[in-house]
């Protein structure tokens, strides 16, 4: 600050209209806010995005910066050009001293007020993960907490599960009602937290009871001119879809399999009448298609054999993701060697419909298509999903296969010495 002359201009601007002013209080050098304020600078400049030195000081936590330039006269309600104040700054980056300093010393609890996209300091926070700032604000002596929703209808919780802020999901499930509402395109927590791939947040919802089967409507977004500074948000090409229907989609593994653990409604369909497992088979994620036919023919099980207790996975969890346990190595590899050296084109379709496939389940697996030998790896992959049921069920896979073959008219196969080998042992 030494070279700070009385011919330099302290006001100069750069090509974003920031000042010196700007740079010192972002860089917390509270000696250098003292000289520029000492040579009056103009403690109110705004940079072209309306962000002055006071929204600064409470963006970065300097308390001893703000009250400097709430001293030398800047002004405390300050917008920039998204509305946001320095409430707004303060709860953004958990700067909870700050807003203390606001609400008690300034005595500008006014400033709780919503920015232009219709949030206040306490969605703002759940929407950053600051959970500290939160926890304070839904303390009484605040009683800043609120689950309202913001110019898009999206709650504090969309806010915070979509941006993957598990503590914050957590915290607000324990503390409000909220869980299933809607924004404007119809999409919940839950959905944007399995959209952007955020499992813990996922996992935390479905715990909390949030309901998975709630078609979304997610389009195209448009802006249309409104009163006040705002737009009404319009969405075309709706898709109707579910959480499972993104999941599935992106190829999300661990949520899909959280959600059919949930007990999804597998039937759901799109606007393009497309299931769950119908999208999957036509983004060609076979791993996701063999999933959600584990879970349809394990519900179709379940609904047939109501009488099974709730001890029925104490044993062997339950899960539809791909199977790599060592105990379960031989049956794989019989399997495989069924699919790739024994059936013919036809015949894993044949034992497929033997065994209760559906004609909707048997299409999902065709639609893989790597060439003419394609039906091997679709023989493999019905076989393994048939597995997943009988182990489930605790039946014998060995007599099963064997009646099977021979009910598709394979006793060739059925008797056929490394076969009979495979099955009998």
């Amino acid at each position: 600050m030494k070279i700070l002359g009385r011919a330099v201009k302290v006001d100069a601007k750069n090509l974003h209209d920031r000042t010196a002013l700007h740079y010192a209080v972002a860089g917390k050098n509270i000696e250098a806010v003292q000289v520029l304020l000492q040579r009056r600078a103009n403690i109110n400049q705004e940079d072209k995005h309306g962000v002055t030195a006071i929204h600064l000081a409470a963006w970065f936590g300097s308390l001893p910066i703000l009250k400097l330039l709430v001293q030398g006269g800047a002004d405390q309600k300050v917008e920039n050009a998204l509305g946001m104040n320095i409430m707004h700054c303060a709860a953004i980056n958990n700067h909870t001293d700050i807003m203390t300093f606001i609400i008690y010393d300034l005595m500008m609890k006014e400033l709780d007020k919503e920015d232009l996209s219709g949030r206040r300091a306490f969605a703002l926070a759940a929407e950053h993960g600051s959970v500290e700032m939160l926890q304070m604000l839904m303390e009484e002596a605040y009683n800043m907490a609120t689950m309202e929703e913001d110019q898009n209808r999206n709650t504090p919780l969309h806010l915070a599960a979509g941006n993957g802020h598990l503590d914050v999901v957590q915290l607000l499930l324990k503390s409000f009602e909220t869980r299933n509402e809607v924004n404007t395109a119809g999409e919940t927590a839950l959905y944007l937290a399995a959209s952007a791939a955020h499992e813990d947040c996922v996992q935390a919802l479905l715990e909390a009871g949030c309901d998975p089967n709630i078609v979304t409507m997610v389009g195209l977004a448009l802006l249309v001119p409104g009163p006040a500074k705002r737009s009404a948000l319009c969405r075309t090409d709706i898709r109707s879809q579910t959480v499972l229907h993104v999941a599935a989609e992106l190829a999300r593994v661990d949520i899909v399999e959280m959600l059919l653990k949930a007990g999804m409604n597998l039937v759901l369909q799109d606007k393009q009448g497309k299931t769950a497992l119908g999208v999957a088979a036509r983004a060609d994620e076979v791993v996701i298609v063999d999933m959600i036919i584990k879970a349809e023919r394990y519900l179709t099980w379940r609904m047939a054999n109501t009488e099974l207790n709730e001890n029925l996975h104490s044993q062997t969890p339950l899960t539809f993701k791909l199977d790599h346990r060592t105990e379960s190595k031989q049956t794989r590899s019989t399997a495989w060697h069924l699919a790739y050296r024994l059936l013919k084109p036809g015949d894993w379709k044949r034992l497929a419909l033997h065994w209760h496939f559906t004609e909707q389940q048997v299409a999902a697996i065709e639609e893989q298509w790597t060439g003419q030998q394609s039906y091997q790896e679709h023989g493999n992959r019905m076989l393994l999903i048939w597995l997943h049921g009988v182990e489930l069920a605790q039946r014998s896979p060995a007599k099963e296969l064997y009646q099977g073959l021979l009910a598709i008219g394979n006793k060739t196969i059925a008797e056929e010495g490394d076969m009979k080998k495979c099955i009998l042992s």
